[in-house]
């Protein structure tokens, strides 16, 4: 016999196996020593109303053989003497599109700047510990990209882009737990990311492609409006059937040589502002509706919109990447910037929560910038983390209020208990923070605190600055062959080319890319 159930369950019903087991016994009425496979297929939380409810869909198998859960086989064609494709970043868009050659029959040649996942570890810690910034390996630059060491969110609007199941059953196959399958809102968690990203890189080299570490690209070889290939920094050239350009948002050179280069690119929507940090317990309490969660529900996460005015003109006010049970990290790519961030491992078991919250940018901010052309939000990035580490004398001490004072325009005697490492210093956001992003951000954070009581109070900080939420520059492509506008054989992928926005989106993107590029170039 086989079955699907449509379950609404208690927490320490949902979330307890064994709790999950008998409740599903007594409610088929078939004895436990019965010969039965039972598992959950879809799960999410509903604490909409004042007693928290789990939605379970559940397939049980009764004397009978249950269906693989994934169909998905790690089983690629050797590519070793096959033609190769350039993939330029090795972040979800990169590895992707990398396993998708392979698939296709084409062999990637896959550059990172940055170092491998393991190596790169010790350049973290090296921020943390001594403010100190290496360019080419930090928490946005390395193997697996800004994902590998920014949560692992899984979730994603992005239902139309590809095939979101087998992105899902890929990382299935290389270490993910199977959960992943399962939860609305599915995580993987930065502790368990390297070892994943290093398996999706074991199986690119198994199959004959290659990966190089250490390889700044600094020129495209460009003829007759076809790109041919890319010269690294050491001064290799490296050509091939195409060129995927997946280098995340914040390879900010890259953005520079296709300006340099006459190679069409334009500015797009971003978003800036802070990191909000609050106890995990208040969040829990707020939208659990419980004074503590208990052992059974997850740490609580929230999403947050509204709209202001600033001088008539309306601005958007949200929440952006929230970490339950996380840590605020130092994000700068280059010295002399100061960028935060945030995170969380696979347990979130952390006593903090965090939250970009930020304030969309108008084309009316950038018009101080307009000398740059399309690089006007970047130059607007550029000068605000290079105020705020200005402020923090060059080191990577990140300027905090608290909430309830940043919206009364006080200065804080003192601050709250972080997770941010290099530490924090009591600083007036508003000096840091521009008014169109400054003012906004006051009331909005007062929206919200109407909607989710002390939130918005001195029982939370603001840390800054968080400004890389998204690209602000778009790499244009043909919206059918994906395939740049001008240059044939480029294709600009992911979220620093403008087409993502987290890992899903970017390693769906990096699939269609390879599928482009083989279906018109092989």
């Amino acid at each position: 016999m086989h079955k699907n159930l449509s379950l609404v369950l208690e927490p320490e019903i949902a979330f307890d196996e064994d709790n999950f087991k008998n409740h599903i016994h007594k409610l088929l009425q078939f004895p436990e020593d019965e010969n039965s496979f039972i598992r959950p297929l879809k799960r999410s939380i509903d604490a909409r109303g004042r007693q928290v409810r789990v939605n379970v869909e559940v397939e049980v198998f009764i004397n009978e053989i249950p269906s693989p859960i994934i169909s998905f086989k790690k089983n690629y064609p050797n590519v070793s003497n096959s033609k190769q494709a350039i993939i330029v970043g090795a972040g979800p868009a990169g590895l992707f599109a990398a396993l998708r050659l392979i698939e296709l029959g084409v062999k990637p040649i896959l550059i990172e700047r940055g170092k491998d996942v393991r190596t790169r570890r010790r350049d973290l810690a090296a921020i943390n510990k001594d403010h100190l910034v290496n360019p080419e390996s930090n928490y946005c630059f390395g193997e697996g990209g800004a994902g590998t060491y920014s949560d692992g969110k899984l979730y994603t609007r992005s239902k139309k882009r590809g095939d979101i199941r087998r992105v899902q059953e890929i990382l299935v196959a290389h270490g993910a737990t199977e959960e992943i399958l399962v939860d609305a809102h599915p995580h993987i968690g930065t502790n368990k990311l390297p070892q994943l990203v290093a398996e999706l890189r074991e199986s690119i080299l198994s199959a004959g492609g290659e990966v190089h570490f250490d390889a700044k690209v600094v020129d495209f070889i460009i003829h007759s409006e076809q790109i041919k290939g890319v010269i690294l920094e050491k001064g290799s050239e490296i050509v091939g059937l195409g060129v995927i350009l997946a280098t995340g948002h914040s390879a900010r050179d890259i953005f520079e040589l296709c300006q340099k280069r006459s190679v069409l690119i334009e500015s797009k929507p971003f978003a800036m502002g802070v990191r909000i940090e609050h106890q995990q317990s208040l969040i829990d309490s707020l939208q659990y509706h419980r004074l503590e969660r208990g052992k059974y529900l997850p740490a609580a996460s929230y999403s947050l919109v509204g709209q202001t005015y600033f001088k008539g003109v309306q601005r958007g006010v949200f929440s952006f990447c929230m970490c339950p049970g996380g840590f605020i990290v130092p994000s700068a790519t280059a010295p002399g910037e100061l960028v935060v961030n945030g995170m969380s491992p696979s347990r979130r078991d952390s006593k903090f929560a965090n939250s970009g919250m930020v304030v969309a940018i108008n084309e009316v901010d950038l018009q101080p910038f307009k000398a740059f052309g399309a690089l006007a939000g970047l130059q607007l990035q550029k000068e605000l983390e290079q105020k705020a580490c200005r402020m923090a004398g060059g080191r990577q001490t990140a300027p905090a209020q608290l909430v309830g004072d940043y919206i009364q325009n006080k200065l804080s005697k003192s601050l709250l208990d972080t997770s941010y490492q290099p530490g924090l210093m009591s600083s007036d956001m508003m000096d840091i923070l521009p008014d169109f992003i400054g003012k906004p951000l006051q009331e909005g954070l007062k929206q919200f605190g109407q909607k989710m009581r002390n939130y918005s109070s001195n029982e939370a900080q603001i840390i800054g600055i968080e400004s890389r939420t998204s690209s602000p520059v778009r790499i244009p492509r043909n919206k059918e062959t994906l395939e740049h506008l001008e240059i044939k054989r480029l294709f600009p992928c992911g979220e620093g080319a403008g087409y993502a926005g987290g890992i899903m989106s970017a390693a769906m993107d990096g699939e269609r890319c390879a599928e482009k590029l083989v279906e018109y170039y092989k």
